[in-house]
């Protein structure tokens, strides 16, 4: 890189560049940076530098090697451990992450693999999950991935929590039923349940003892149905966003109990499977509703015409997003359509975005 045309190094960074820099490297890197000398030593000690945490490249190690797997390799200290892609974590490293480097800093923390780490290997426990809860005070956000937590009580996550994750694990059938105790994770505002095979309808009628609870995300829960979907929104009429995505649910069933029950809903995304004009028509008027997103493929030819989703968006009166993904409409005379149709409105038409690298966002 040149500056002022002299040829510019590392060390003519500033350090919140740098800081920028290294938030994108694993942690593994981030403990490897730390030994290149003072200055990055003490950057990677910034408390800036481990408020989002993604763990999800490792799996803590057990007694024994899963086939196909890569274990770490001790040496004395933290900054000696050798770490590999997708490598296993000893259960002391994790500890000392905990106590070194993340502690009161950790706002968001996303870990996984479990499943896959063999049966003898230990699971997520509950003392884990009980130190973040202690030794990490400012805890808002906890993703887990492919993670076992039949064995961890849901009393034991963080009480701190704001956000809660959970994409293809295995829960207890009593993790969310609503006969538990009302007062745990009093602060959650968002769960999302992403391909949790034991999650059903009584587990959504159940979510009613989130009291704080006002974002809610069904992804691949094929357990729950139409008449459960309509009993569980009436319970959770206070809900301000709501995404149903790849479920079993149509799209008009969806969208017909969430007008009759989510009156105050300000943001919807859902998939199209099952979506018609009539169907779609049932959120004209919807008093609050801001945003709404409509998720492709095409698979039906119920799906409503540009023309005909123009009308019912004209009919909601406070939208000012209509984000159109998947469809293969971009660039076609319906994106014209829409743009043209809706001058209020930020009408986004596109192709299904890959994951951002910003995941606690």
């Amino acid at each position: 890189m040149r500056v002022g045309g002299i040829m510019a190094t590392f060390a003519d960074l500033p350090d919140s560049v740098l800081l920028e820099i290294f938030s994108y490297l694993p942690v593994r890197d981030r403990i490897r940076v730390s030994r290149v000398c003072h200055r990055w030593k003490r950057l990677v000690d910034d408390r800036w530098l481990w408020r989002h945490v993604d763990l999800t490249l490792y799996t803590v190690r057990g007694a024994g090697l899963g086939r196909g797997r890569v274990a770490l390799n001790r040496g004395p200290p933290l900054s000696r451990w050798t770490w590999s892609w997708q490598s296993r974590m000893r259960p002391k490293v994790m500890w000392h992450l905990l106590r070194r480097y993340m502690a009161s800093r950790l706002h968001s923390l996303r870990m996984g693999g479990y499943l896959f780490s063999g049966s003898q290997a230990p699971q997520l426990s509950p003392a884990l999950m009980r130190a973040l809860g202690q030794k990490c005070p400012n805890l808002r956000r906890l993703c887990l991935h492919v993670a076992n937590l039949s064995m961890v009580p849901i009393t034991s996550l963080p009480c701190t929590l704001r956000t809660l994750e959970l994409h293809s694990c295995e829960i207890s059938m009593a993790w969310l039923l609503k006969e538990q105790d009302p007062t745990v994770l009093p602060l959650l505002e968002c769960i999302v349940l992403d391909r949790v095979p034991a999650f059903r309808d009584e587990h959504l009628q159940g979510l009613t003892r989130f009291r704080a609870l006002r974002s809610l995300v069904l992804g691949g829960t094929y357990r729950v149905t139409e008449t459960g979907l309509d009993a569980g929104l009436q319970e959770l009429s206070y809900l301000q966003r709501l995404e149903v995505l790849g479920c079993t649910l149509s799209a008009d069933s969806t969208l017909l109990a969430i007008s009759r029950h989510l009156r105050d809903v300000r943001k919807i995304r859902l998939t199209v499977r099952g979506l018609s004009a009539p169907g779609l028509s049932v959120l004209e008027g919807m008093p609050a509703l801001e945003s709404l997103c409509l998720l492709g493929p095409l698979v039906t030819p119920e799906m409503p015409s540009p023309a005909e989703i123009l009308s019912s968006c004209l009919a909601m009166p406070k939208l000012r997003v209509l984000e159109l993904q998947g469809l293969g409409w971009e660039g076609q005379e319906a994106e014209r359509i829409l743009c043209k149709g809706l001058p209020h409105c930020m009408v986004i038409v596109r192709a299904c975005p890959k994951e951002s690298m910003d995941w606690w966002m």
